[in-house]
């Protein structure tokens, strides 16, 4: 309850304390100060246990930042708001590292403060509480663990701070929504966000794709056109896959990150931008650096500061919630009642390993939802030997492990198998066997859908249906 909470004020300005104090005492903080940073370590020492601090950075002795190190190292998961008149993005970078949750700039409202304070004592409704947050259309943000809750909190507070940021983890995790998140947050919010997965474009093409042509630059080229950065001017663009950029390119865009200016293709003249660049990426930056895969310059200038999304098995307390929001979405998105998640499933779904994280369990609710069948969705999520599943496989004392093992991966593959060419046949079946509207259903390319049906041997099974390609 706020009324109870524990506050403890640094801040070397008499009047500001004064201040801030009588500003928490009206909503009934208890509330306790400290002039230095060396009292209010003291303080901690000597047995205070404050549910939040919010110490100033610049004051005489030790600073704010020092003083921050100090209290994290006595407590590590004591939660510090800094304060400070000056908006230096250095310190507030640095701040970020040694665990702040924000960054206040003095003068503030009380609206502000009350914004933070209910925000860090887990008080506000929103993704804090483990609720969904819309970030863009069909688009949501899901903090229901402690990791993504600390994820949440870090990518607004860097989200004011005009940096770059690197947002790494496994495919499937979630960065291009953590991206979208920081620009929600941040002040480029009204301004045009951009996506750019590097890996996607030819590496012949990405130049152009990136900064722009002008008319003779290549061959095809008969007109002027405008690149990305262009058009994200005052933006955010993100580059996805980073590490799959050509080194050549790599230059250019480190002169972009530095100057904030370029020159399309076959042109001399310089277009200076300004457009804030979030960089994602999956590979092993050390062995990509010591392969020369990414400049270690680039490097550096991307990785102002890191945000490290866990993967969906680091963070199992979520998969509830992701079913649920997964479930509601589809099941409006595809005009389809929702089905049941029982306690066996869900179960089964939190044994699991995920490695296709986000994308793998949004995939499979699909397929459980075109399907209508608990059992076969069940079926994908036996476990394995061979690590892929969510747990040990249990052997039979009179069956050879190997046997055993290549028996139950023949089984899931099979099942797995049968849900999909289930799936594809309802789908065909529910657009009058229109392959590109039944693409479009699954979620897939159309080339996909006619490799599968192929697969499956769908087309011969139906033949005396007519089989439509068209829109």
């Amino acid at each position: 309850m706020s009324e109870t909470a524990k506050i403890l004020l640094v801040d070397d300005e008499p009047a500001m304390l004064r201040y801030i104090r009588t500003l928490l005492e009206v909503d009934d903080y208890k509330v306790e100060t400290a002039s230095t940073g060396e009292d209010a370590v003291k303080l901690v020492e000597k047995g205070l246990e404050p549910d939040l601090v919010l110490l100033d950075v610049l004051m005489p002795g030790i600073d704010g930042l020092e003083t921050l190190e100090q209290l994290r190292q006595k407590r590590p998961g004591m939660k510090v708001v800094m304060l400070s008149c000056v908006n230096d993005t250095k310190k507030v970078v640095q701040a970020m590292r040694l665990g702040a949750q924000d960054y206040l700039t003095k003068p503030f409202q009380k609206a502000e403060l009350d914004a933070v304070i209910n925000q860090c004592l887990d008080q506000g409704k929103g993704p804090v509480a483990g609720e969904v947050e819309e970030v863009a259309e069909d688009v949501f943000f899901i903090a229901a663990s402690p990791a993504m809750r600390k994820i949440r909190s870090q990518a607004a507070l860097v989200a004011n701070v005009d940096i770059p940021v690197l947002l790494l983890g496994e495919s499937g995790t979630g960065k291009e929504v953590l991206a979208r998140l920081i620009h929600k947050l941040s002040p480029r919010a009204h301004r045009t966000f951009l996506k750019v997965n590097c890996a996607a474009v030819p590496a012949d093409l990405l130049e152009s794709e990136l900064f722009g042509y002008e008319p003779g630059a290549f061959t095809g080229a008969t007109h002027a056109k405008p690149g990305k950065f262009e058009l994200c001017n005052k933006g955010t663009i993100l580059l996805d896959e980073i590490g799959e950029m050509p080194p050549a390119l790599q230059a250019k865009l480190l002169h972009v990150l530095q100057d904030q200016q370029f020159s399309r293709l076959g042109s001399r003249s310089v277009i200076k931008v300004d457009v804030r660049i979030l960089a994602a990426t999956n590979i092993d930056i050390p062995q990509a650096l010591a392969t020369k895969r990414l400049r270690e310059d680039l490097y550096y200038r991307l990785n102002a500061f890191t945000l490290h999304l866990p993967p969906l098995r680091e963070r199992k307390e979520e998969i509830p919630i992701l079913l649920k929001h997964f479930m509601t979405r589809m099941a409006e998105q595809y005009a389809r009642p929702q089905l049941p998640l029982s306690q066996p499933l869900l179960e089964a779904c939190q044994a699991h390993s995920w490695p296709g994280n986000l994308r793998e369990l949004n995939n499979f609710l699909k397929r459980y939802l075109i399907l209508g069948d608990e059992n076969l969705a069940a079926a994908e999520l036996q476990p394995r030997h061979d690590g892929n599943g969510g747990g040990s496989a249990r052997v039979d004392s009179g069956t050879k492990g190997g046997e055993a093992s290549g028996g139950l991966k023949s089984l899931a593959r099979s099942a797995k198998d049968e849900a999909e060419g289930e799936a594809i046949r309802q789908a065909l079946e529910q657009t009058n066997w229109n392959r590109k509207q039944a693409a479009a259903l699954l979620q897939i390319s159309y080339k996909a859908l006619l490799y599968k049906i192929r697969q499956y041997g769908i087309a011969e099974a139906k033949s005396h249906h007519k089989l439509s390609a068209g829109a």
